[in-house]
């Protein structure tokens, strides 16, 4: 396959110099170009459409919002990755910008004078994003079997597959049938988004609190909560520990920590803590789904949304041991078919649907647990629904 071709746009000499030199070092990227500004990317992108573009957040001149609504009015399909710095004010923008059809973001290095440690920061953040933003648009290998020795991947609307006899525990948990008691999401790459169509559309009186662990940094995990409460009406806030768990609550895990439940007499309640990252990840969602089955065993419901990577993946083979339900998100709407893909073919999902029916799947098995049945969709159903 030809290189994957990335246009730089950002006002500082310094990053985009970071950025050609880490770019350039990897076979399968080429830099297409840089920019300064707004003005002269949308020129080079017109002249010689690039396969993605880093687009600074903050430019003097047409800045990196204007940018991108008119890199969005010319090539609606052209992944766009915002580059932003870790403030308060960047993450608004960034979560505006992403609104706005931005795929995704990435943050700057702290200290861009410490050249070595700016490149590993940049490169674990960008490099995998462009590959997999990227791969879409590329044909797709067969599947091959992995250490997990999972099927390809069904489409499907509501079945109970057999659980993959290598991801089965050596001693499974019960299971426990009954109502759902906690709906836990995990989201990564289009996450943000996609939560701010999900969220919208549940009933506000929930008969369970909603747990979310989005992969995201500091300060950002914050203004999602803010913006999502906006978008909502439900009570949504970043979950700061201590916190007892009542229905119709949103807690989102704040940047750089796991967050957990804990059983606390006849309550339960939220922790958190700075354990190691688990599949690179802290926030992970692995850590959640884990913690949420071992208080609420089988009347867990787990969401997982668009993302890349694997995690959660651990957390669902959990939830689906101890009697819970698993409900992921298909690939015609994931930014990245990766986090939700791999439930999917794992056989560990209890559904699989677009984004717009997520909300209906939370909603329908809250009210009837693991008994009710999907509404039909314009898909293929397993002859037995769950």
């Amino acid at each position: 396959m030809p290189p994957i071709r990335v246009l730089i746009v950002d006002d500082s000499v310094v990053v985009r110099r970071l950025l050609s030199d880490l770019l350039s070092a990897d076979p399968e990227l080429e830099v297409a170009g840089v920019a300064t500004d707004g003005h002269s990317a949308l020129a080079k992108i017109q002249a010689s459409p690039p396969d993605v573009v880093t687009l600074d957040v903050e430019m003097p001149g047409l800045d990196g919002l204007k940018t991108l609504a008119a890199i969005r009015a010319s090539q609606p399909k052209l992944p766009v990755i915002m580059f932003s710095a870790l403030t308060e004010r960047a993450a608004r923008t960034t979560l505006e910008a992403l609104s706005l059809g931005a795929t995704d973001y990435v943050t700057k290095p702290s200290d861009v004078n410490s050249l070595a440690a700016a490149l590993v920061q940049v490169r674990e953040q960008l490099v995998p994003k462009i590959k997999a933003l990227c791969a879409r648009a590329k044909p797709r290998p067969k599947p091959l079997a992995t250490p997990l020795g999972m099927a390809p991947a069904t489409r499907f609307t509501s079945i109970s597959p057999p659980m993959p006899a290598s991801l089965r525990a050596p001693a499974p948990m019960p299971r426990v049938a009954g109502e759902v008691e906690v709906v836990v999401i995990g989201a990564s790459t289009g996450g943000p988004n996609a939560l701010a169509a999900v969220l919208p559309r549940l009933p506000r009186d929930l008969a369970a609190p909603v747990l979310i662990t989005q992969h995201m940094p500091p300060v950002f995990t914050r203004q999602l909560a803010a913006r999502l409460a906006a978008l909502s009406g439900l009570e949504v806030r970043e979950a700061a520990g201590g916190e007892a768990l009542t229905p119709g609550s949103v807690w989102i895990a704040p940047g750089d920590f796991h967050m957990v439940v804990r059983r606390d007499g006849a309550s339960v309640r939220l922790a958190l803590h700075q354990g190691s990252p688990e599949n690179s990840c802290r926030p992970s969602v692995d850590v959640l789904f884990r913690s949420a089955v071992e208080v609420y065993g089988g009347r867990t419901l787990a969401v997982v949304l668009t993302g890349m990577g694997q995690d959660g993946l651990r957390g669902c083979q959990r939830i689906r041991e101890a009697g819970g339900q698993v409900v992921a998100q298909d690939e015609a709407t994931s930014v990245v078919w990766g986090m939700p893909g791999f439930v999917a073919r794992a056989g560990l999902a209890n559904a699989v649907v677009p984004l717009d029916v997520i909300d209906t799947e939370i909603a329908r098995r809250l009210k009837f647990g693991a008994r009710g049945r999907a509404a039909p969709l314009a898909r293929k159903e397993a002859p037995h629904g769950d």
